[in-house]
C-alpha cells in the first residue's frame, strides 16, 4: 500500500517562506507523477503544482506560477513544495498526492493526510 507523509507546514508572516516534504513508502516512488493540492476552511481542494516522474514537466496554478517551486529526490522518495512570497490567501491545508501514470489526473489514488500552512498578515 502507498504511503504519503507530509511535513513542514506552520505559521508564517506574509512574505515569508515555507518548504513541505512529502515522503512516499510502498512502491516504487520514480513509477509516479507527484502533485501538491490546498483545501482552505469552506472551500473546494485546488490544484497547486505536479511534477513528471523524471522531476521534468513541472506544472503550477496560476496563484502561485512564480512563488512556489515543486521539485523531487528519487533517491530519497521525498517530493518538495518550496512556497516563498507567501500570501494570507495561501492559508490551507496541503496535501500531497501520488498517481502511478505519467499524468497526474484531477482525482489522484493516493494522498497524504495534509499539513496545515496558515499565513498571518
Amino acid at each position: 500500500q502507498v504511503q504519503l507523509v507530509e511535513s513542514g507546514g506552520g505559521l508564517v508572516q506574509a512574505g515569508g517562506s515555507l518548504k513541505l516534504s512529502c515522503v512516499v513508502s510502498g512502491d516504487t516512488f520514480s513509477m509516479y507523477t507527484m502533485g501538491w493540492f490546498r483545501q482552505a476552511p469552506g472551500e473546494e481542494r485546488e490544484f497547486v503544482a505536479s511534477i513528471g516522474r523524471s522531476g521534468s514537466g513541472a506544472y503550477y496554478a496560476n496563484s502561485v506560477k512564480g512563488r512556489f517551486t515543486i521539485s523531487r529526490d528519487n533517491a530519497k522518495n521525498t517530493v518538495y513544495l518550496q512556497m516563498n512570497r507567501l500570501k494570507p490567501e495561501d492559508t490551507a491545508v496541503y496535501s500531497c498526492a501520488a498517481e502511478r501514470r505519467s499524468v497526474l489526473t484531477t482525482t489522484p489514488p493516493f494522498w497524504g493526510q495534509g499539513t496545515q500552512v496558515t499565513v498571518s498578515s
